[in-house]
């Protein structure tokens, strides 16, 4: 038996030399190489075998595509912000918010806009119609770019209408992540290339190695129709965002329509997840009038919502998405309300909204009452239970599945895209928020925030009290493993 124990520690040694190559050869939180070394030394075989689907990063080459694309056409877009007319109004923008303004110009290329007219959307059902009509009526170009797409009845509604515009003429494009899309077969998506239209995979998940990745995944949701016209917000293409899986119920989301300046800065958005994501140089989008429209008057309807994109990813070196949020919410000196499918701040974060509370401001997150991924979640309760500690109000939302990723700081100032309060969205995933700096639209961001207080239910400590001890010490486990969920 001698032999067995030679081999055992032979896999002991090898195992930890690995683990410990694994995690330190590339930059890292602290608390994530930590709970990457706890799998690792503790589970010898698994632990490599999890690292493979989860902690595995992006290739130099998949970052360099990425990271090229930054600076491509933003003179073009900004001149033709340049060009628009400025209806902006003094109550728009504050001197605080001035701040987090010049944060995201400076540090994600983010120019203000100010001429947009921005319409909320919270069911499925008006989302859905109202996309569709838009694409309806497209003339030049639609591009798409989801998350997740599913082959279902929805799903094929849009992929139909999409086929019947290029078939007119209109030029389509689609970008999905493989991961997120496992719902729909690349014979689904071979429908539209076959009628003209161009599909690709983002360039994180196109191969079969890279597609069952779980990190490194395209989150964000896009649709830009003909420069003019864009969408954004946490709804993807599938029968579920309208209401109908069992599973998870009544879906409530927020997604914004905008019509003006603002769809120039997704346009671009798209034009370098494209570009970074194309196989061969015939796919390369070039700018052009098509794409970024000078929007004039006469072409145009436009409202005066203040508006800036920000856009982030793995491939930055610093995650200035995440950075610039916080920041926003550091202005709060009466109000911060957020909504978030998952509650899994970095330490960051978590002082941040302590440090908010403790100086009287009024923090509120609300979340969802059931959980999309079971795991997950008991990471999120224990989050939750920690902040209401702290003295911020946790509201479970109980209609349903909460899936809106918004905040809303005092009364000028809030956020719709596709980011979640979680490690994955600070720093694994890439994401898109629209900001707006717009007291009416803040305002209507809060009487649906109220709204949604009625069908949730305020956590308190009798009730954290009252959780049991296997669900306190699964939460626990949870959350040490929350850098890597």
């Amino acid at each position: 038996m001698v032999w067995w124990h030679d081999f055992i520690r032979i896999i002991f040694i090898t195992n930890t030399l690995l683990a410990f190559y694994i995690v330190f050869h590339r930059r890292r939180s602290v608390s994530t190489t930590w709970a990457w070394l706890i799998i690792l030394l503790i589970f010898p075989v698994v632990g490599i075998t999890l690292y493979a689907f989860f902690g595995r990063g992006i290739s130099q080459e998949n970052i360099f595509s990425i990271n090229k694309q930054h600076h491509i056409g933003l003179r073009n877009v900004q001149k033709s912000i340049a060009k628009a007319p400025k209806k902006v109004s003094p109550s728009d923008t504050s001197k605080l918010g001035e701040i987090a303004i010049y944060f995201f110009n400076q540090n994600n290329e983010s120019p203000l806009t100010k001429n947009n007219n921005v319409e909320l959307y919270t069911e499925g059902e008006t989302f859905f119609h109202d996309l569709l009509k838009d694409m309806v009526r497209a003339k030049e170009t639609i591009n798409v770019e989801f998350y997740t797409f599913y082959s279902d009845n929805i799903g094929n509604r849009v992929l139909q209408l999409l086929i019947k515009k290029a078939k007119q003429g209109v030029k389509v494009r689609v970008i999905y992540d493989a991961w997120g899309s496992m719902g729909a077969t690349k014979a689904w998506f071979d429908q539209l290339r076959k009628a003209g239209g161009e599909v690709l995979p983002f360039i994180t998940s196109r191969n079969m190695i890279t597609r069952y990745r779980i990190n490194y995944h395209l989150h964000r949701k896009i649709v830009v129709i003909d420069g003019r016209i864009s969408w954004t917000g946490g709804f993807n293409i599938g029968d579920q965002y309208l209401g109908r899986k069992k599973k998870f119920g009544h879906w409530r989301d927020s997604q914004v329509c905008i019509v003006g300046s603002a769809s120039l800065l997704l346009q671009e958005r798209f034009v370098m997840d494209w570009n970074a994501s194309i196989k061969c140089p015939e796919q390369l989008i070039r700018f052009n009038s098509a794409l970024f429209p000078n929007l004039d008057e006469k072409k145009i309807h436009r409202g005066d919502v203040a508006t800036q994109i920000v856009s982030d990813g793995p491939d930055r070196y610093i995650p200035y998405m995440r950075n610039g949020m916080m920041r926003l919410m550091q202005l709060a000196r009466k109000r911060l309300w957020i909504q978030t499918p998952y509650l899994i701040p970095d330490d960051a974060v978590f002082a941040t909204w302590q440090t908010i509370a403790m100086s009287g401001v009024d923090v509120r997150i609300m979340i969802p009452c059931k959980p999309d991924h079971p795991f997950i979640y008991r990471a999120t309760q224990w989050y939750a239970n920690e902040l209401t500690r702290c003295g911020v109000k946790i509201y479970i939302y109980e209609d349903g599945f909460l899936h809106a990723k918004t905040t809303i700081i005092d009364d000028s100032f809030s956020t719709v895209g596709s980011m979640n309060q979680d490690y994955r969205s600070y720093d694994l995933n890439f994401e898109d928020n629209a900001i707006f700096y717009d007291k009416k639209f803040t305002k209507k961001m809060t009487e649906v925030f109220e709204a949604d207080m009625k069908k949730s239910h305020l956590l308190t400590r009798e009730e954290i009290k009252k959780q049991g001890r296997i669900l306190r010490t699964l939460q626990s486990f949870s959350r040490m493993l929350s850098p890597i969920l």
